[in-house]
């Protein structure tokens, strides 16, 4: 199974493009900005869309994206979120003043698009493809998403604090690669903290939680443009981490790359 970065940067500048992952060609893992990179026909085979949380930059496309393929498809693209994002996106978004309500276009028999509630901890089967809705912390209700792919499991933070629920669920599972949020520098910790992200000294205590046992490949995402490089440079300054751990072990991910599970 490929996993492709559409986009994985904490906000918008040239090359820079929100969080979504395109598992294989059918589901979407959240719907920022770079899904405007997909061609039509790339948009028009979604058929599941997974949000990890209702804050813009993990949404933003999910409008449009209905919007430019709702002449091709013949059945509602189903939505899968927490019932709060739900809410948030029925009331701010798809509101017939941001946005058509496409839940009820063109009718409720046959709308545009699908709501499907799901719970942190529910394993959600797709097509033959488990996805686990992972414990998060962020100032929004929030998950991260863990797929199973053939070599093991591919997990993905979302956005999230310090979290030891996520680690104690990650440390049971073979996985295969970590995709883990650092949105700010450490000259950013204040703000970091505040809104419920992560800095390079608070990653390096996250990811001691690892067993020591194990090791696999981590990238870091949702980095803003402005501070990218610096963020890097501090996460290379790293002690080790954790017995097995060290900051060789971490790099940056970009918008473009395939994994494959």
């Amino acid at each position: 199974m490929q996993i492709r970065v559409l986009g994985c940067s904490g906000a918008i500048a040239k090359d820079c493009r929100t969080t979504s992952f395109l598992v294989g060609d059918s589901i979407l893992i959240d719907a920022g900005t770079g899904v405007g990179d997909l061609t039509l026909e790339e948009m028009g085979r979604i058929d599941h869309v997974l949000l990890t949380h209702s804050h813009l930059d993990h949404i933003a496309a999910l409008p449009l994206m209905l919007d430019s393929v709702s002449s091709l498809r013949r059945s509602p693209v189903q939505v899968h979120a927490l019932p709060a994002t739900i809410e948030a996106l029925q009331a701010h978004v798809f509101n017939n003043t941001i946005w058509p309500d496409f839940s009820v276009i063109p009718s409720q028999a046959s709308p545009f698009l699908r709501y499907q509630p799901f719970e942190t901890g529910d394993l959600i089967t797709i097509d033959g493809t488990e996805i686990e809705a992972l414990p998060a912390r962020h100032t929004v209700p929030a998950v991260g998403f863990a797929v199973r792919g053939h070599t093991g499991w591919w997990v993905f933070s979302g956005d999230t604090e310090r979290n030891q629920p996520f680690w104690d669920r990650v440390n049971a599972m073979p996985v295969s690669y970590l995709v883990i949020e650092t949105a700010f520098s450490n000259r950013e910790r204040e703000l970091a903290r505040r809104s419920l992200h992560l800095s390079p000294d608070t990653l390096a205590q996250e990811l001691a939680h690892i067993d020591p046992a194990n090791r696999y490949p981590i990238y870091i995402t949702h980095t803003k443009p402005s501070e990218t490089e610096l963020i890097m440079e501090e996460i290379r300054r790293l002690d080790g981490i954790s017995g097995s751990l060290h900051p060789h072990d971490i790099r940056w991910l970009g918008a473009g790359q395939a994994l494959e599970v």
